[in-house]
């Protein structure tokens, strides 16, 4: 009996499939929907690929259907490429017989790599379209790019494959030296706003060389590239204030990927590294974003870095990184950092007024202001002390996310003689002091002092997010500060004689 049944069982589903037809796809008849009618790629610098964006495209009808074609109206001469459902085609540019099911969609995905001079000399659009079929039944997509002209500074190759580096001690990295009289880029000792830069690898700057960069201008640095000012030479950044929200005279560092959805990435490039023995390394009026370490400065010489009106955002590592330098900041603005928004390392001596330092990275450890004048040395596990000579803060906003953002850890080796102990006047600071571990740690001292300190209160920021430290109405802030020879907030704004902590002037905040 078992074995009739596995008979009837085999006969049954031989059956059924001698009776089942093969899909049977008809001719496309034009009536495809997508899921837009244009797509824009957005912005590239020359002879740099896009990311990939998608189209999707849907057969409503009730039949399986074959297009005939899908290509692009330029055809193998195109600058942009797709995959058409995982499939290459023609070179990513042509493609036969596409089958799609009823009721179903495929998925195009889109990319571009074009140079200025195939762009529309008007307006700098590059543009095609993803076509579909022809005659009666064509329809189509457009394409729409912006090319954008850049400087393209990088290290030079050799004739026998080998690339250009720079000696780091005792390794090599990836990277170059200016050179003022470069056959395409001319002086690159003098960095512009008629139009952008882009750097791979790391550019260098030598002895008795200075790096000017001029108001307006945009550099963008790869992924593993960044700056690099050496002993003896100095960087110069001279942006100015500007009047508009196209930020016409700032100077923004940034990476090399403009599309929207990187505004705000952490961790795209590397560093702006103020090498052991630069000097006399002046900014203003600075904007740099998406760095692993926004500046490391790394001693100096002894001189000073001046660092005003500027911001540092969205750094995955530190935004400043100090290693016994000398510093002064004003109307200086670092909110969001992977560890630290700043971090005064290996003692030195800072200076920061109207400064607001912010950390809101989702996770337990980052802190907003980190100070320290040792580090432990591996093979010995002892303690190696610098001297922090000052580390002064005026009218400065210390705040952020966890219970305590700052956070001050002083070598034990002669304690005394190289510590010199912290000021903060008239400055609000997130510090809650729940199991009293500081209560009795002289250094902590100013946290009760609550002629000098707002501890804790509210900043009233009006979006950190999206890196917009203006402080409102309400916030503790207001009018808690001194003069201390800051007249103007850092959108120029006159103090007049009300001095906010931070670098903004409170402002009465739109209503949604």
């Amino acid at each position: 009996m078992r074995n009739i049944i596995i008979l009837f069982i085999v006969g049954l589903a031989i059956s059924v499939s001698s009776c089942r037809e093969d899909f049977q796809f008809e001719p496309s008849t034009g009536d495809l929907t997508f899921s837009r009618d244009t797509v824009y790629l957005d912005t590239v610098f020359a002879d740099i690929g896009s990311s990939t964006y998608t189209l999707k495209v849907y057969n409503k009808s009730d039949k399986d259907i074959s297009i005939p074609t899908i290509q692009l109206g330029r055809g193998q001469a195109s600058k942009y490429r797709m995959t058409v459902d995982g499939m290459t085609g023609e070179n990513n540019r042509v493609f036969h017989n596409v089958e799609l099911l009823a009721k179903d969609s495929l998925y195009i995905f889109i990319e571009v790599t074009s140079d200025v001079a195939s762009a529309n000399p008007t307006d700098f659009l590059y543009t095609d379209q993803i076509q579909f079929d022809s005659g009666d039944n064509f329809q189509k997509v457009e394409l729409v790019t912006l090319i954008q002209d850049a400087y393209f500074l990088y290290p030079k190759r050799f004739s026998d494959g080998t690339t250009e580096t720079l000696p780091i001690g005792d390794d090599e990295v990836y990277g170059f030296f200016l050179d003022e009289n470069d056959p395409v880029n001319g002086n690159e000792y003098v960095w512009g706003n008629e139009k952008p830069y882009v750097i791979y690898g790391y550019a260098a700057v030598p002895t008795g060389k200075t790096l000017n960069v001029q108001p307006g201008a945009r550099v963008h640095f790869h992924a593993e590239s960044g700056l690099i000012v050496g002993s003896g030479g100095s960087l110069r950044v001279n942006g100015q204030l500007s009047t508009t929200e196209a930020l016409e005279n700032e100077v923004i560092f940034e990476g090399d990927r403009l599309e929207p959805d990187f505004s705000d990435i952490p961790g795209q490039w590397g560093t702006i590294w103020l090498t052991d023995g630069s000097t006399n390394n002046y900014i203003e009026h600075l904007t740099l974003k998406n760095a692993i370490i926004g500046l490391l400065i790394d001693h100096n010489d002894g001189t000073t870095t001046t660092i005003k009106n500027s911001q540092i955002y969205d750094c995955s590592n530190m935004g400043i990184y100090a290693k016994t330098a000398k510093i002064y900041g004003e109307n200086l603005v670092i909110n969001t950092a992977g560890q630290y928004a700043l971090a005064c390392t290996l003692g030195g001596s800072y200076e920061f007024k109207h400064c607001t330092f912010n950390n809101n990275w989702s996770s337990s450890q980052q802190l907003a202001v980190k100070i320290d004048n040792y580090y432990t040395d591996n093979t010995t596990n002892q303690e190696v002390a610098f001297d922090l000579e000052q580390a002064n803060f005026y009218n400065c906003i210390i705040f952020g996310s966890n219970q305590i953002e700052l956070f001050l850890d002083k070598s034990t080796v002669s304690p005394e003689t190289n510590w010199t102990a912290p000021i903060f006047s008239k400055c609000q600071i997130k510090f809650n002091n729940s199991n009293n571990q500081f209560t009795n740690n002289p250094d902590y001292a100013f946290i009760n002092d609550t002629n000098e300190i707002i501890k804790n209160g509210t900043p009233d920021f009006l979006d950190i997010f999206n890196n917009k430290l203006f402080i409102g109405a309400d916030s503790d802030a207001k009018d808690f500060g001194v003069n201390v020879g800051v007249p103007n907030d850092i959108l120029g704004n006159s103090r007049n004689g009300v001095f906010d902590l931070g670098a903004y002037n409170s402002i009465v905040f739109p209503e949604d």
